[in-house]
């Protein structure tokens, strides 16, 4: 093989070692979790730092879909039963922040609180 192939395999080969590395994690950013169950939001009421970008990780631990919504945070995401969602926020200026489940709105209920 000549050596221009060579480099051209090692290039594809490098490539798809880095396709099959996980996502690097951005440091220092705050985590919270959010978990539906019975058709309700736990907790209901969650309280992030106000001005800070947040990842939200959202887990249903119902059998069936829900739509994790707010229209003040702008946010709208369909998570299957069993399954998680990662949802990013903010950053929010201090105040309260409602979302709700599309599904089950008049259960699944909550707010985020920036402070």
């Amino acid at each position: 093989m000549t050596d221009y192939r060579c480099r051209g395999v090692v290039r594809l080969l490098a490539v798809a070692a880095l396709a099959l590395l996980p996502p690097v994690a951005q440091a220092g950013r705050p985590v919270f979790e959010i978990e539906i169950r019975g058709h309700l939001f736990h907790p209901s009421e969650l309280v992030v730092p106000a001005n800070t970008k947040v990842k939200l990780i959202v887990y249903n631990r119902d059998p069936t879909p829900e739509e994790f919504e707010s229209y003040e945070l702008n946010r709208e995401k369909i998570i299957m039963g069993g399954q998680r969602a990662i949802v990013f926020i903010g950053p929010l200026t201090q105040g309260e922040y409602p979302f709700f489940g599309e599904f089950n709105p008049k259960t699944a209920q909550g707010k985020i609180i920036a402070q």
